[in-house]
């Protein structure tokens, strides 16, 4: 069986300028919320592990969006500013406690189009791999919960980890090697 997940976060054209005019309109911002929104809820939900906790980080990330959305320039994509804001989020919410990766309730955003046989095969995978992620290195899990859960590319993982790219697809390539032997799924990472 196999859990192939794929990160798309090329920017649509307009998301810079949707971003420009999130300055002065709702509606602008809120067309930013809908495309982003279950990636940012589905990185908390990974580290959090419980519903209320993921929807408090992600109401924060989105109003410290919606209060620095001058701040975008659109040299990266939408996505990938708007996770180092969730990121930071996490790291404060986590201030002076260990955070344990968890993952389990992460599945329950259904992914768009699946059918329900295809959606209850998923989130057996998933939890699969949850337990698994918990045993591995935080830094591993890091990297995967940032490239599969939030959609990064390795690059933009880099920047929000400051590794190298290469640092970034190694941590990647060897935390889905551990993952490889602690389940029975062949998991890839498109990019």
């Amino acid at each position: 069986m196999s859990l192939t997940m794929t990160a798309h976060t090329e920017s649509p054209p307009d998301e810079a300028r949707l971003a420009r005019q999130a300055i002065g309109n709702a509606e602008a911002f809120a067309e930013l919320y809908r495309r982003h929104v279950t990636r940012v809820y589905r990185y908390h939900m990974a580290h959090t592990g419980n519903t209320k906790d993921a929807e408090d980080l992600t109401s924060q990330t989105f109003m410290a969006a919606l209060e620095g959305i001058r701040s975008y320039r659109g040299e990266a994509p939408f996505a990938a500013w708007l996770m180092g804001i969730a990121s930071r989020k996490r790291a404060l919410f986590f201030r002076g406690m260990r955070p344990e990766v968890q993952i389990e309730a992460a599945d329950q955003i259904p992914s768009p189009g699946l059918l329900p046989d295809q959606e209850a095969g998923q989130r057996l995978q998933l939890e699969s791999v949850s337990r698994a992620l918990k045993q591995i290195s935080p830094e591993r899990a890091e990297a995967i919960i940032l490239t599969t859960f939030g959609g990064l590319k390795y690059a933009e993982a880099a920047r929000l980890l400051r590794k190298s790219e290469a640092a970034v697809k190694m941590l990647v390539l060897r935390g889905l090697q551990d993952l490889r032997e602690r389940t029975s799924l062949s998991l890839e990472v498109e990019r």
